[in-house]
C-alpha cells in the first residue's frame, strides 16, 4: 500500500501493518429507521459478531424447524455479506449461558440448562438422545474460533466451569475470562438450594471463589452486572447492593446501594459502560436505566404478578473508581425493562427493545400474557448523548417505531458499517408460533439504521490491523472527500475502538468504547488532514486484549468499521509501552507555504518531526494529495 510505504519514510507513523481503506456501506438504509432482512434460523437468545461478515447465534433448545444432525439446531451463522445463513450445533443444551471473547479471539459460551425435550421439561437422559439430543450444558465451555469460510464449529473445552445458569463474564487484564455468579438448575429468581455465588476463571486458575455481594443478594442474584474497570477492579452490581472486587486478592469493597429500581435480572435494565475518552481521562462511567423498583422479599412472595408491575422510568450513572455514590441521570421518556443500549461510533447510546410492563422471564401462569411475564412491547427507539446538556441528553427526533415486539430472550449489536443488527424475542419454554400466540418465537431480524448511516463515510487510509498498549503514534490520512471539502471538520474528527460485546438478557457481556488521543496535520490547500493517532493507553484495563472495532468519525459520521487486534494476540501478560507524546494540531493555511518553519517544539516539550512550513510542507501537501488520489493501494 502506497500510503504504509510513504508515511513512515517521511517519518509520520510508525511502521506497522494496515489495512486497505474501508469502502462505504453495501446498500443504502431506512435512516432512523428499522428493516426486516429476514428469518434466523434459531432465535437470538445470545449474538456476537465474529468477523466482519459473520454474525453468530445461540438460542436455547427448543423445536426449531431447522435441523442439524438429526436434531433442532440452537445455533447458527449468518453472513452479512451474502445474507447466507448455515446451521450450527453447540454441542449442549446452551439455554440461559454466558459468554465473552478471549485475548486471543476465541470465544466462549458457558453455563446453560440440563438436557429437555418438548416443553423445556426435563430429559430422561442427561447425555442426549430423542427428540432435542441436547446433552446438559451446565457445566459447558464450548469455543468457537470464528471464521468466514464456513470451516469453523462449535467444540467444548477439556476442563468444564462449575454448574451455572445465568453466569456472566468479564474478559480481564490477559485475556482471560472471569465467571460470575449464577445457579445450579435454573428458575425465574435464585435461591439458597441451588445458588452458586462464587467466580472462577477460564483459563482456569483453581477453585471458585465466594463473592460475598452475591451471597446477599438472593433472590436477584442471576446475571450479576459486571465491568472491568482501568483501575483494574471490578465492578459488580447485584439486586440493590453494589461492591467493588479485587480478584488479585479476592477482597470486595462495598459501595452505595444502587438507588430507585433493581437494574439486574430479572428487572432487566439497560445497562453500558459510556465511552472512555482523553477528555474524562479514562474515567469510567456505569448507566443504568429502567428496570423495575421491586422489594426484595416482594420476588417470591404469593401472589405476586410480574406483569402488573409498571417498569422504571428512572436513570442513573455511577462513576465507581471516582465515588461510590450514584447519580441522577435524564430519566427515559417512558418505564422500561430489557431494554439493550448499544454504544454507537458517534459516542452516543442508542436504546431499543423491551416493555412497559413487566419483567424478564416466562411461566405458565393465569396471570402471564400467554407464556410472557411482561407486555407492551416498547417499539420506538431512543438515542442517549451524554455530551448532550443534562435535561436533553434523550432524544427520539426522527427515529421510527419497529414493528417487531422485542422482548424476553431479545438481542442487538452493533455492525461494523454502523447499523445495528436486532433480533430474536421468545417468552415462550418452547417454540410457539401462529396466529393465537401474542408473543411468538421470533425470527424476524432487523437492521436499524442510525441518523449517520446514508452519509458519505470517510475512507481513511494507514488504520493498523494490531493495537498496542503505549507505544509509537500511527498516522491516519483523510482526504478532501473525507472532511467533506471543509478543513475545519478535522476538528471534529476522532478515532473510537468498539468491542460491540456478547449480547443476550438485555447486556452486551464486553461491550466498549474507546476513544484515541489524536492530534492533526490539516492542509488547508487541498483539505487533506493527516491524524497523529496514539495507542491504546499502557493499561489493558481500558480495553482488555482480544478483536475490536476501530472507526475514524468526523462531524458524527463513522467510517465504516474495520477489525482490529488489541494487544499481543495471545493470552497472558501484556506489554506496555511508554507513550509518545503527539505533536501539536497544525493547520497549514496557504499563505504560510513560503514561510518555513520546520520541526517545531511542541508545549510539552515534545519535538515534532512533522514539517509545518516552507517548500517542504507545500510538497508533503502535494505528496498528500496524490496518494490520496491515486488508485494505486
Amino acid at each position: 500500500m502506497l500510503v504504509s510505504l510513504v508515511l513512515p519514510f517521511l517519518g509520520l507513523v510508525s511502521a506497522q501493518s494496515t489495512q486497505p481503506a474501508p469502502g462505504q456501506p453495501s446498500h443504502h438504509g431506512n435512516v432512523g429507521g428499522f428493516e426486516i432482512i429476514g428469518n434466523s434460523l434459531v432465535s437470538a437468545q445470545q449474538l456476537f459478531l465474529g468477523t466482519l461478515d459473520k454474525v453468530y447465534f445461540v438460542d436455547k433448545v427448543e423445536n426449531n424447524p431447522t435441523q442439524i444432525n438429526g436434531h433442532p439446531a440452537w445455533a447458527s451463522e449468518w453472513s452479512l455479506s451474502s445474507n447466507q445463513q448455515r446451521a450450527m450445533d453447540a454441542l449442549t443444551n446452551t439455554f440461559c449461558a454466558g459468554g465473552n471473547v478471549l485475548g486471543n479471539g476465541t470465544w466462549i459460551n458457558v453455563g446453560g440448562n440440563q438436557a429437555v425435550t418438548s416443553g423445556g421439561n426435563a430429559a430422561d437422559s442427561q447425555t442426549g438422545g430423542p427428540p432435542y439430543d441436547d446433552p446438559d450444558g451446565r457445566t459447558s465451555i464450548r469455543m468457537l474460533d470464528p471464521c468466514d469460510d464456513g470451516n469453523c464449529d462449535w467444540h467444548l473445552a477439556p476442563t468444564p466451569s462449575g454448574q451455572r445458569w445465568y453466569p456472566t463474564l468479564e474478559t480481564l487484564e490477559d485475556g482471560s475470562i472471569l465467571i460470575l455468579g449464577g445457579c445450579t438448575n435454573g428458575g425465574y429468581v435464585n435461591d439458597a438450594n441451588q445458588d452458586n455465588p462464587t467466580y472462577e476463571f477460564y483459563p482456569p486458575r483453581g477453585p471458585a471463589i465466594t463473592s460475598p455481594i452475591l451471597t446477599k443478594t438472593l433472590p436477584v442474584n442471576l446475571f450479576p452486572l459486571t465491568w472491568l474497570l482501568p483501575s483494574g477492579r471490578l465492578l459488580i452490581q447485584s439486586n440493590w447492593r453494589t461492591a467493588l472486587l479485587d480478584y488479585r486478592t479476592n477482597t470486595e469493597t462495598p459501595l452505595d446501594n444502587m438507588p430507585n429500581a433493581v437494574r439486574v435480572y430479572p428487572a432487566s435494565a439497560g445497562t453500558v459502560m459510556l465511552p472512555l475518552t482523553p477528555a474524562n481521562k479514562y474515567t469510567a462511567t456505569i448507566l443504568f436505566c429502567g428496570g423495575s423498583n421491586i422489594d426484595t422479599d416482594r420476588w417470591t412472595s404469593p401472589g405476586f404478578m410480574p406483569v402488573t408491575i409498571p417498569a422504571a422510568t428512572s436513570c442513573v450513572t455511577l462513576t465507581p473508581d471516582a465515588s461510590p455514590s450514584y447519580q441522577p441521570e435524564d430519566e427515559l421518556r417512558g418505564g422500561q425493562s430489557m431494554s439493550n443500549l448499544i454504544l454507537l461510533p458517534n459516542g452516543q447510546v442508542l436504546n431499543l427493545n423491551g416493555a412497559r410492563m413487566g419483567t424478564a422471564g416466562y411461566g405458565n401462569d393465569a396471570w402471564a400474557i400467554g407464556h410472557s411475564y411482561a407486555d407492551v412491547p416498547v417499539l420506538e427507539p431512543a438515542l442517549f448523548d451524554p455530551a448532550a446538556q443534562r435535561g436533553h441528553r434523550w432524544t427520539q427526533d426522527g427515529l421510527q417505531q419497529s414493528t417487531v415486539p422485542r422482548l424476553y430472550h431479545s438481542s442487538a449489536l452493533l455492525l461494523p458499517d454502523g447499523s445495528v443488527f436486532v433480533s430474536g424475542s421468545n417468552p415462550n419454554p418452547d417454540y410457539a408460533v401462529g396466529q393465537d400466540v401474542r408473543y411468538p418465537t421470533e425470527y424476524r431480524s432487523e437492521l436499524f439504521y442510525p441518523p449517520y448511516y446514508n452519509e458519505r463515510r470517510p475512507q481513511p487510509n494507514g488504520i493498523p490491523t494490531q493495537l498496542s498498549y503505549g507505544g509509537p503514534a500511527f498516522g491516519v490520512v483523510l482526504n478532501a472527500d473525507d472532511l467533506s471539502h471543509d478543513i475545519s471538520n478535522v476538528n471534529s474528527t476522532k478515532v473510537v475502538i468498539i468491542r460491540p460485546g456478547f449480547s443476550t438478557h438485555s447486556m452486551n457481556m464486553g461491550q466498549r468504547y474507546v476513544e484515541l488521543a489524536m492530534t492533526y496535520t490539516a492542509y488547508a490547500a487541498n483539505s487533506t488532514a493527516i491524524l497523529h493517532v496514539s495507542q491504546l493507553p499502557p493499561n489493558a484495563a481500558v480495553l482488555a486484549p482480544g478483536p475490536a472495532l476501530i472507526f475514524v468519525v468526523v462531524k458524527g459520521v463513522p467510517s465504516v468499521g474495520l477489525k482490529v487486534m488489541i494487544g499481543s494476540g495471545q493470552l497472558g501478560t501484556q506489554t506496555m509501552l511508554e507513550t509518545t507524546n503527539l505533536p501539536t494540531s497544525t493547520l497549514v493555511p496557504q499563505a504560510n507555504v513560503a514561510q518555513p518553519n520546520v520541526n517545531k517544539a511542541s508545549p510539552s516539550g515534545a519535538t515534532s518531526h512533522l514539517p509545518v512550513g516552507g517548500l517542504l510542507t507545500f510538497l508533503l501537501s502535494l505528496l498528500v494529495s496524490m496518494i490520496l488520489h491515486t488508485s494505486v493501494f
